[in-house]
């Protein structure tokens, strides 16, 4: 496909589509953007917060929570390519908290019903979600491990940054616990990547948000994106939404003085980072061109390549994904999911990213050259992408004119 321009009539489009979600009142502001080639699109709509604080723009910081995944899965990644750790490489000599690991018998056992690994956790399961051990998602009292993990603190629900100990306690943490499947098995959401941000700060001798700045952040001019936001721009901050199951209204979980207002003990690379649209762009084109950034590479086109393509068994889908059928149609590469079978009207076979369920969405469609990324601060109500999101998508593929 060529990099022909974005029609005027399907920019148009795009910004009715979001627009109508902000007047209904599902989201008190959204700014989006898409970007084909050097063309490019972005449009603000609605205001900061429900009391209508001030208006959003391009500048508006968000809490992109699991986007913050794929950002800190290339920082792992450059980290291979330094030679600091390798892909198949076990993590107990950065991470020995995480060695001689057993595993419960059942999902529910009790945690003494143990059996042993049958072999290490690997970095590469760290990237795909298959080291045994994610986000629980059980009823209190249902399941002895997801209980477990919540009293210690490890970071099962929703990003809380204010809740979770610094990395050393985290890990030591962490590591009294069995895992709920044999290391390689299966795919589990979440976990994975926040013990890769340990792994990367112990392996570069530097705390997450350091290493990352160096490798990512700062190659890429992304200025405003990191894990809390700085007093001069709290006023570019929004606050953070939940919608209320009883009454469908949108409720205030955190304000802009809020958690994210001072830096975290841990910085999550699961679900940490706030950003602006623009600096996601910036994220998003430098994959797309196969890892060149404006000032020269930040990862190499192999690197991309594996990045961006599914790597997960038919046996390690098996037990499903944070949604019914997710496997239908997608797939996990290293930190982000992929696009195996067309089944919407948004994205190619080989499209890629993830979004962040406190109220972003970001994909990239290498076979048509276009970015889109969409950001709001209320967050999702189910692992299943809002309507907006879905709305945005669709309106942007179809603003394709060639």
């Amino acid at each position: 496909m060529g990099t022909a321009p974005i029609s005027a009539a399907g920019v148009e489009r795009i910004h009715r589509s979001v627009d109508r979600h902000v007047v209904d009142g599902h989201v008190p502001g959204a700014v989006w953007v898409v970007a084909r080639g050097d063309d490019v699109h972005g449009g603000a709509v609605g205001h900061t917060g429900v009391e209508r604080r001030r208006p959003v723009e391009r500048s508006t910081l968000f809490r992109i929570s699991s986007m913050t995944k794929p950002i800190a899965a290339v920082c792992g990644l450059t980290c291979i390519e330094d030679g600091l750790f390798r892909l198949d490489d076990p993590v107990d000599e950065l991470l020995p908290e995480l060695a001689g690991r057993t595993v419960l018998e059942h999902h529910d056992a009790p945690l003494g019903w143990v059996v042993p690994a049958r072999r290490p956790i690997t970095v590469r399961d760290l990237f795909t979600f298959t080291m045994g051990l994610g986000i629980v998602m059980a009823e209190p009292g249902t399941v002895p491990l997801a209980d477990a993990m919540a009293e210690l603190e490890l970071g099962q629900g929703p990003p809380s940054p204010a809740g979770v100990p610094e990395p050393d306690e985290w890990m030591r943490r962490l590591g009294t616990l069995p895992l709920l499947h044999q290391p390689g098995e299966q795919w589990m959401y979440g976990t994975g990547l926040d013990v890769l941000g340990v792994l990367i700060a112990r392996a570069t001798g530097q705390p997450l948000e350091v290493a990352l700045r160096e490798r990512v952040l700062a190659p890429l001019g992304m200025r405003n994106t990191g894990f809390w936001v700085d007093p001069e721009r709290l006023d570019r901050f929004v606050p953070g939404y939940m919608t209320d199951p009883a009454t469908g209204e949108l409720v205030e979980f955190d304000p802009p003085d809020g958690q994210w207002s001072r830096p975290p003990a841990f910085p999550s690379a699961a679900a940490g980072l706030v950003s602006t649209v623009d600096d996601v762009l910036a994220f998003a084109r430098m994959l797309l061109a196969g890892g060149l950034g404006p000032d020269g590479r930040v990862l190499s086109r192999a690197a991309v390549a594996a990045m961006t393509t599914d790597q997960l068994t038919a046996a390690q889908k098996q037990a499903g994904g944070l949604v019914e059928g997710e496997w239908d149609a997608r797939g996990w590469g290293l930190g982000l999911s992929v696009v195996t079978r067309r089944s919407d009207l948004a994205g190619s076979v080989g499209s890629y990213g993830w979004d962040g369920g406190l109220g972003t969405c970001w994909m990239n469609d290498p076979a048509e050259q276009l970015v889109t990324v969409l950001m709001t601060q209320a967050a999702w109500t189910s692992p299943t992408p809002p309507a907006i999101c879905v709305d945005f998508r669709t309106a942007a593929w179809a603003a394709l004119d060639d």
